[in-house]
């Protein structure tokens, strides 16, 4: 069976651009009645990572969504709301919406802002490795979710796009348990595999006008890529965005665990990739639409030899690491730390103070720094011992 993803592509945030440019990529795929019925209730659930203006690019840009809402609005579906749970500590979802342009936008076409700051216990007892999960209460309140997603680099999982940015769907305090319970990119990629298997979306859009490269997924550079992404399959979503990045799907640990758990595939043989001038080859879309400069870790650490450098370990394993002329000691580092006793201690004029045997590597310190102070430290001596 293929997998379809539509690549869209377009230079530009005007809005009627965009509205075109969104109703062309649902249309591709067969319409919004091949995924969503117009009595449902449907959720939109943009990237809200944190207060952030547009062009930062660390969240959906406004025009994608106002052009997801268009278009639900003008095909007759009644019964939509939007939002996210932020992930910094220092936010709240209503104050997120405000600064990045998608409550003005919202209000605009008449779309509530939903209830993400509540939530309970959701038990999965089919989830591989998750068997539960603390969802928003939006998140159950719906029938349908649409899942708006942006394209940017990830310090743990290399890159964040549609299986990710469900992470959100989880409220406030419980993502950084999440954290301290799925401790390393591997097992945290298969509890995200678990979560998409619960929520299960109807349809991805990924907002890749503008990109994030670097120090992501709030610290890094705005990239043009000039595209938009849709899919119903998440893991063939970000497959392909890994492939226009000239990055093997299979070093993202999101797409590996979602592909082994049947979230999606990841195997480009199995997906279809359709413009508006028809069908292409991932190999063409690559050389048309990629960038093979595009700032992302592509490292790897050969497993087979770590028990011969067990007594360099402390000095090979990334972590993350502040600039002490960037920090601002607000302390939002140590507040977004999930470790109970704190790997990290900021705040009240002290600056950024790292413990690394505490240290879980989950990098929510990097994530959420305001004044993008942090950055995962990448050992050199890594190249030397068989990383690339």
């Amino acid at each position: 069976m293929k997998h379809t993803v539509v690549l869209i592509p377009i230079d530009t945030y005007e809005q009627s651009r965009v509205d075109e440019a969104v109703r062309q990529g649902v249309s591709l795929l067969g319409g919004m009645e091949q995924f969503i019925s117009k009595e449902e209730k449907v959720l939109l659930k943009p990237n809200l990572l944190a207060r952030a203006l547009p062009q930062k690019a660390i969240t959906t840009h406004p025009a994608v969504f106002s052009a997801v809402c268009r278009l639900l609005k003008e095909d007759g579906y009644q019964h939509v709301s939007y939002g996210d749970s932020p992930g910094s500590p220092t936010t709240t979802p209503a104050k997120a919406t405000d600064t990045c342009g998608l409550a003005a936008a919202a209000a605009a076409h008449g779309i509530p802002l939903a209830d993400f700051d509540g939530g309970s216990v959701v038990h999965f007892p089919e989830g591989h490795t998750a068997k539960s999960f603390y969802l928003c209460n939006a998140v159950q309140q719906a029938d349908a979710m649409i899942n708006i997603c942006k394209m940017k680099t990830h310090a743990l999982e290399r890159i964040t796009g549609g299986v990710k940015n469900l992470y959100g769907c989880i409220t406030g305090v419980n993502k950084a348990t999440g954290h301290a319970h799925y401790p390393n990119s591997e097992v945290f990629a298969d509890m995200l595999a678990d979560l998409n298997l619960c929520v299960k979306p109807r349809l991805h859009i990924m907002d890749g006008i503008v990109a994030m490269e670097g120090n992501g997924p709030s610290s890094g550079t705005p990239i043009a890529m000039n595209v938009l992404l849709f899919s119903a399959d998440p893991v063939a979503l970000d497959s392909v965005f890994a492939g226009l990045i000239h990055l093997d799907p299979a070093a993202v640990p999101t797409c590996v665990s979602g592909a082994k758990y049947g979230v999606g595939t990841m195997d480009f043989a199995e997906i279809e990739i359709i413009t508006p001038e028809g069908t292409i080859s991932m190999e063409e879309a690559r050389a048309k639409y990629g960038n093979p400069d595009f700032d992302v870790f592509r490292g790897v650490m050969k497993k087979g030899l770590l028990p011969k450098v067990m007594p360099l370990l402390p000095f090979l394993q990334h972590r993350p690491k502040a600039d002490m002329k960037k920090c601002i000691a607000c302390g939002v580092c140590e507040e977004s730390c999930p470790v109970p006793e704190k790997a990290v201690h900021a705040g009240h004029g002290q600056k950024a103070k790292y413990d690394y045997k505490k240290c879980i590597r989950c990098y929510c310190c990097q994530e959420m720094c305001p004044a993008k102070a942090i950055e995962v430290y990448r050992s050199p001596l890594n190249k030397l011992l068989g990383g690339k």
